[in-house]
């Protein structure tokens, strides 16, 4: 069985949104378990065999300080499900809540591997080839070295390894073009990093890739510091959002475009479920000695399921031991990073 440990009480919808999304993962997983964690009253909603309800007496804000987060509200939902990961009661964590308070508080309790000096989060983008693209870091770090670059790609090869089929993932590193003379000196000195980590066997290292590379496929992983990948996120859901809101009221405008509709209904249909990032929901925290993944604050029931089975195929594929793995072989190349290792937590919460 995979155990799960999820905070129910995070996000802007709390437990309306996320006991819905527990229910109808359970019905499609039979081998799942889930820890709701909560305070009395939010758990109220959702009783199932394969569910035990863990009770929490205080609930981390979307807006609440990291400080508050993590020095005063000790007993909150979200820190109580990171605890259950840290006790080998779940294998995994998931949480929609405050990203700086959620990324605060699982390094706190889980501490970073060996050899890397800062988590990352990374999700999916979904690209042309029908596919999605991996990209790393999206907001955990905004301030980053070559040496933090080197180390989300070896992070990031091990999730893409370890959740879908096929060869080695290849890697790219978001630039202003793709000539190894273009970017400032961090992205030149990063691509030297990982130009050796691909010779070395470490990494599939396909070179430079451009932003609009990211949804072209060109390569299965990005890697950029926290602050781009941030923007390129909140970017591609804007675009993904008005391009299907306006196919939506173009086709409500008159009697021809109603009847285009209806004909252009099935190629319609696959391309907004493709441009849907409600599909592509969970982002995991790499780099922890836990499997912790965060949810879109806004995230609704399907939104939240994703997340929750992306948990689940990380712990069912031993995501944890693949990052190990990657890491202790790519050992040499990892250098420690010559400043401080105190992450710059970005400001805004998704």
């Amino acid at each position: 069985m995979i155990t799960l440990a999820v905070d129910c009480m995070g996000g802007d919808h709390g437990p309306s949104v996320t006991l819905a999304a527990c229910r109808r993962f359970l019905e499609q997983h039979s081998d799942a378990r889930l820890l709701l964690v909560g305070t009395a009253d939010g758990l109220k909603g959702l009783e199932h065999e394969r569910a035990t309800h863990v009770l929490a007496t205080e609930v981390v804000a979307m807006d609440d300080p990291v400080e508050v987060a993590l020095r005063r509200k000790k007993d909150s939902s979200m820190r109580v499900a990171i605890q259950q990961v840290k006790d080998g009661a779940a294998q995994a964590a998931v949480s929609a809540g405050n990203t700086g308070a959620l990324m605060a508080i699982a390094r706190y309790l889980l501490k970073t591997l060996d050899g890397i000096d800062r988590p990352a989060i990374a999700t999916q983008m979904p690209n042309a080839k029908g596919g999605a693209t991996t990209v790393l870091d999206l907001g955990a770090n905004v301030d980053c070295t070559a040496e933090h670059l080197l180390q989300f790609a070896v992070m990031g090869s091990a999730l893409v390894s370890a959740l879908q089929e096929g060869g080695e993932p290849s890697v790219g590193l978001l630039n202003i073009g793709e000539e190894v003379i273009k970017g400032s000196e961090v992205i030149k000195k990063a691509g030297e990093l990982l130009r050796t980590a691909g010779k070395s066997g470490d990494l599939n290292f396909y070179g430079n890739v451009e932003g609009n590379d990211i949804f072209k496929g060109v390569v299965d992983i990005v890697v950029c510091d926290g602050f781009v990948g941030n923007v390129a996120l909140k970017a591609s859901e804007g675009v993904a959002s008005m391009i299907v809101g306006g196919l939506k009221q173009e086709f409500k405008r008159n009697i021809f475009t109603k009847i285009a509709a209806i004909v252009a209904y099935p190629v319609l249909s696959a391309l907004m479920r493709r441009m849907d990032h409600r599909r592509y929901n969970g982002a995991a925290l790499l780099g922890l000695r836990g499997l912790v993944f965060k949810s879109h604050g806004s995230a609704d029931a399907l939104a939240f399921e994703q997340a929750l089975s992306r948990a689940y195929d990380a712990a069912r594929n031993n995501l944890l031991d693949r990052v190990r793995t990657r890491v202790a072989h790519a050992a040499p190349l990892l250098a420690p990073a010559e400043t401080p290792p105190v992450p710059g937590m970005a400001a805004a919460t998704h």
